[in-house]
C-alpha cells in the first residue's frame, strides 16, 4: 500500500520556490520582508456578554409563550412516566415565562418545590441523567505557559518570536524575500527556518493582510549601505498541529499570545502597526 503524502509535502510542493535567488528585493532603498501572522483559532465559544445572556433567555421565554400547543396526547402513552415527566417540566416553563412579563412570582420555597416533584414522581423509579460540563479552564492556563497551545480556548492565539536583540527583539515571525519568489513562497521558507518544519500550517490566499514601514536604527548592520529600511508584508495562516522548534540562531524564544497580551512584548510602534490586523476574540 503506497503511503499517503505528509500535509508539508502534499500542499506546500507548490508553493516553495524551486528557483529562488539569495539576491534580496530592494524597492526605493527598502528591502521587501515577509511576515508570517501564525494564528491559532478559538477552540470553544467565548462566553456571553450579561447583555447576551439576557436577550437570549428573553427570547427563549417569548417562544415559549407564544409557541403553539404541544401534542402531548400524540407523543405520549396516558399516565406514562414521561408523560407526567413533560407535564411538570411543561408547567415550570411556563411559570417562568410568565414571570418575565408580569409581577407574578412563585413564593413556594425550594423545599417545598422539591416537596412537590416527589409528590409527582413517587413510585416511579426515575433516573435522571448527570451532564458534566468540561472546565474552560485548562491547566495551561493555570501555569501562564505561554508556549502551549492548549489556553486561553476562547480566544485566538498569534505566535510572536524573541530575536537575539536588546530592542525590538519580540515580532511576528519574518524574513527578507529573495528574487524570484513571492511572498508567500518567502513567508514559509522563514517560518520553516526559524521555527521548524513540525508544525502543519495553511497560509489563507497568497495576498498580504497589511505591511509595516521602518527605518533601520542607527548601528544597524546591513550588507546594502543603500538600503534605509524595510517594508515587511503580512502573511495570514493557521496552525492545524505541531508545535515551535526554535533554531536558537535567528530565534532564542517564542510565545503564543492574544492581542492583548502581545501588546506587553512588542514595542509601541509595532504594535501600533499591526493591531488592526489581530482579531479581538
Amino acid at each position: 500500500m503506497a503511503t499517503q503524502p505528509t500535509l508539508s509535502s502534499s500542499i506546500y510542493s507548490s508553493i516553495k520556490s524551486k528557483q529562488s535567488e539569495k539576491r534580496p528585493i530592494i524597492q526605493k532603498n527598502y528591502r521587501i520582508v515577509s511576515g508570517i501572522v501564525l494564528t491559532r483559532s478559538p477552540q470553544i465559544l467565548r462566553d456571553l456578554h450579561p447583555f447576551e445572556k439576557e436577550y437570549y433567555m428573553y427570547q427563549q421565554k417569548l417562544e415559549q409563550v407564544l409557541s403553539p400547543p404541544f401534542p402531548v396526547d400524540f407523543y405520549f402513552k396516558k399516565g406514562s412516566i414521561a408523560e407526567t415527566k413533560w407535564k411538570a417540566r411543561d408547567e415550570q416553563n411556563k411559570k417562568n415565562a410568565l414571570a418575565i412579563f408580569s409581577s407574578f412570582k412563585d413564593n413556594k420555597t425550594n423545599s417545598e418545590d422539591n416537596k412537590e416533584k416527589e409528590s409527582i414522581f413517587k413510585g416511579y423509579d426515575v433516573e435522571e441523567e448527570e451532564i458534566k460540563i468540561a472546565s474552560r479552564i485548562t491547566q495551561a492556563d493555570l501555569s501562564n505557559d505561554l508556549k502551549s497551545l492548549d489556553r486561553a480556548l476562547q480566544r485566538t492565539l498569534y505566535l510572536i518570536v524573541k530575536k537575539p536583540r536588546a530592542e525590538h527583539d519580540w515580532q511576528f515571525p519574518q524574513g527578507g524575500v529573495n528574487q524570484k519568489e513571492t511572498l508567500v513562497q518567502a513567508a514559509y521558507r522563514e517560518l520553516e527556518e526559524e521555527c521548524g518544519k513540525k508544525m502543519d500550517v495553511w497560509f489563507v490566499g497568497r495576498r498580504p493582510i497589511g505591511y509595516y514601514k521602518y527605518t533601520y536604527p542607527k548601528g544597524f548592520v546591513k550588507e546594502d549601505i543603500e538600503t534605509r529600511g524595510a517594508m515587511v508584508f503580512f502573511m495570514k495562516a493557521h496552525i492545524f498541529a505541531g508545535q515551535v522548534q526554535v533554531d536558537n540562531e535567528e530565534i532564542v524564544d517564542f510565545a503564543w499570545v492574544t492581542k492583548q497580551e502581545m501588546e506587553n512584548f512588542v514595542s509601541k510602534q509595532y504594535y501600533a502597526a499591526v493591531k488592526d490586523m489581530l482579531s479581538e476574540f
